[in-house]
């Protein structure tokens, strides 16, 4: 059985049926995504329905994201939070226009039954951006914490690579999990786009919502499957790209 770990998607449909097709997708592999399915590129509707039936087929992990909390929120209330509009929810919104009353329902469901984070038989921690407590995500009072906090990602990038576990300056967040798998901040920001590892944290959000690649990663062997940057895929499109 493989495992492997999913980056953002933000609507980049196209995006994703590459990976999958890099990486040859077999009935018993297991797939976890880290959030962030909808905002960005013209399909995120498309996505989401594409992604349960994919779950009907194969075993799925879905992290909730914050572009996923929008979305949800919209779908439950038509309520339009201008936030998330600018980042991405206009396009999610038009995504919608030939869904039914019923899809609409069945993605609301999708939605509100997605963890906010997952721990695997291997004590990896796989979240959408990061948890503040040092006991650990089940000590965390602010839940929104799991799918806004970037200062995980921020610490992990500044620690002394000399510094390891067994040492008491290594952060008491970070001990608790083998590893821990984020989204959230792309690494393009970063001047990167591969997956980045700190510490004992890898950041698999590849640049998917502007102009970088959606990425997957077994987690045994660290190899690296990635589609063809976005912009490339949806030429007629801006995505969240401003220029």
């Amino acid at each position: 059985m493989r495992i492997f770990g999913i980056g953002d998607i933000h609507g980049g449909l196209k995006a994703l049926i590459q990976v999958l097709n890099k990486i040859e997708i077999k009935d018993e592999d297991t797939l976890i995504f880290v959030g962030d399915y909808v905002d960005g590129w013209s399909e995120s509707a498309q996505v989401i329905q594409f992604l349960i039936e994919l779950s009907q087929k194969i075993n799925c992990v879905f992290i909730k994201g914050n572009h996923d909390v929008w979305c949800e929120n919209w779908l439950k209330s038509d309520d339009v939070n201008p936030t998330w509009y600018i980042h991405g929810g206009k396009e999610t919104i038009e995504s919608y226009a030939h869904f039914s009353k019923t899809e609409k329902k069945a993605h609301l469901e999708f939605f509100e039954n997605m963890p906010l984070y997952h721990i695997d038989n291997e004590n990896r921690l796989f979240i959408h951006a990061g948890f503040t407590s040092m006991h650990g995500v089940g000590k965390e009072v602010f839940k929104e914490t799991f799918y806004f906090d970037r200062t995980l990602w921020e610490m992990a990038l500044t620690m002394d690579k000399n510094i390891n576990k067994d040492s008491l300056m290594y952060p008491k967040r970070l001990k608790h999990y083998n590893e821990i798998y984020i989204g959230h901040t792309p690494t393009t920001n970063f001047n990167s786009d591969i997956p980045m590892h700190a510490a004992n944290v890898w950041n698999i959000d590849t640049g998917t919502a502007f102009k970088g690649r959606l990425t997957a990663m077994n987690l045994e062997t660290k190899e690296v499957f990635q589609s063809d940057n976005l912009p490339a895929l949806y030429p007629n499109e801006k995505g969240r790209n401003k220029d």
